[in-house]
């Protein structure tokens, strides 16, 4: 029997002036291949313990915990390593903390020779640790599988991209007479290249009656160089392009069931609804009515609001859910986002003003479709375009994200329909704000402000 390796007791420098809040608090310190544990000292012959990274350890690292009487456990974000055993020590009843690992740095009073498992042990008994939002575990299932959707996505754009790049080698000029070579005409053109067709005219006979070229333009444009390497590399671009949309396919089917699988919310989740802004629908749009299960899931119609389809508002709530509870106010919501300033202050005043680097999947979201709202005819698309005009671009798209989120929470919070106060809504609000400014500044000289609108 393999015998387990003791790590180095050291001594933990005590914080006197604070108050203990987690007596029986353990912390984690997540590699590749070991996890140090350390609990409080009394709890068993050894204070910290090692232990691998099998399964097997996982379970035996849950039952070192239980028999020391631990509650609450607090570990670093590394990598993906801290995945298995935050579940595992999820689903035996541990209360787990997933902290970030620069909050656990910048706390000042640590000794070096500490071992960080101690550090993080300490820190968490203190309450000085603040664990990570992660959603239940149902939406972290159906997270994951729209990640690796998106992740598919990626994969098609390269074998898309790798087409072009043989085409263009060859000097069939495909992409100057057709807009997109994955569509009904650009297939049937590359698989014949593919099966040895060259003659120009043959292969512009596949041109659909939809196509805005001519069948004697997409002939002039199919006399290329047909190399056979480069045909090679076209066959093999074409082959991986079905093989991904055929993964696509099956995976849009896993989260359909997953949608299945999930609590309608609202009084009436059935109930038709209304008509989609958008008739065009997206060319990565899934094959299942996507809008009708997001209706159900959140209670509210999100697509309604101008600049988000389904795709968007899918990538949202998979990454923050429905329950709006964990935010207390929309300050909350946007600051965890990373859309709100963040003003660095020295001696009261603000040195510095921007927003937060993140990598937040949900706030990208919401960024995209901020862009989107550059011609929109409404309120939104008035409010972007203003922005645009007095911030610049990347600030608009920020402040414009900003308006998204608060009008996302606002809506799954007090679940209510979205409607559109139309393009002057925020043009009315700055003159009622800025006629307020006057009338007290009018007050505070000793004039009364008349108004001589009719």
């Amino acid at each position: 029997m393999k015998r387990k390796r003791k790590a180095a007791v050291r001594e933990i420098p005590q914080m006197e002036a604070l108050k203990q809040i987690n007596y029986n608090a353990a912390g984690l310190d997540i590699g590749d291949a070991e996890i140090y544990a350390a609990v409080p000292e009394g709890r068993d012959e050894v204070s910290v313990r090692v232990f691998e990274t099998f399964t097997s350890e996982l379970y035996a690292l849950a039952d070192w915990l239980e028999s020391c009487g631990i509650d609450t456990v607090a570990m670093e974000s590394t990598g993906v390593y801290w995945i298995p055993i935050y579940d595992i020590l999820e689903a035996r009843g541990f209360e787990v903390y997933l902290v970030n690992a620069r909050h656990v740095k910048n706390v000042p009073g640590r000794k070096t020779d500490i071992l960080d498992c101690q550090w993080i042990q300490q820190l968490h008994t203190y309450g000085l640790l603040q664990a990570s939002f992660r959603p239940a575990e149902e939406i972290r299932a159906l997270r994951a599988l729209v990640r690796h959707r998106e992740n598919l996505i990626k994969s098609i754009s390269r074998e898309i991209q790798h087409m072009q790049k043989a085409l263009q080698q060859m000097n069939v000029k495909l992409t100057n007479v057709i807009t997109d070579i994955t569509g009904l005409t650009g297939m049937r053109i590359m698989r014949d290249i593919v099966a040895g067709e060259r003659d120009p005219y043959r292969l512009a006979a596949h041109r659909n009656v939809h196509c805005a070229k001519s069948e004697e333009e997409i002939a002039k444009a199919l006399h290329g160089h047909y190399k056979p390497e480069h045909v090679f590399e076209l066959k093999q671009a074409l082959a991986a392009y079905a093989f991904y949309q055929t993964q696509l396919k099956e995976c849009d089917a896993e989260i359909e069931k997953l949608y299945a699988g999930l609590e309608p919310r609202g009084d009436d989740p059935d109930k038709p609804l209304p008509p989609q802004k958008r008739s065009k629908a997206s060319k990565n749009a899934p094959d299942f009515d996507l809008r009708r299960y997001l209706y159900r899931w959140a209670g509210v119609d999100l697509t309604q609001i101008d600049g988000v389809d389904g795709l968007t508002i899918q990538k949202v709530l998979t990454e923050i859910g429905v329950d709006m509870s964990r935010w207390p106010t929309v300050k909350h919501f946007t600051s965890w986002l990373g859309l709100c300033p963040h003003n660095d202050k020295t001696g009261g005043k603000v040195i510095k003003r921007s927003t937060k680097k993140t990598q937040n999947r949900a706030a990208a979201a919401l960024r995209m479709a901020a862009q989107s709202l550059t011609h929109s005819k409404s309120a939104l698309g008035n409010y972007h375009r203003k922005m645009r005009a007095k911030l610049g671009k990347p600030e608009a798209v920020t402040a414009s994200a900003h308006k998204l989120a608060r009008i996302i929470y606002a809506l799954l919070k007090n679940q209510t329909e979205y409607v559109d106060p139309g393009p002057d809504y925020y043009e009315e609000q700055a003159r009622q704000r800025a006629i307020k400014r006057l009338k007290r500044s009018a007050k505070n000289l000793g004039f009364e402000l008349v108004s001589t609108a009719p």
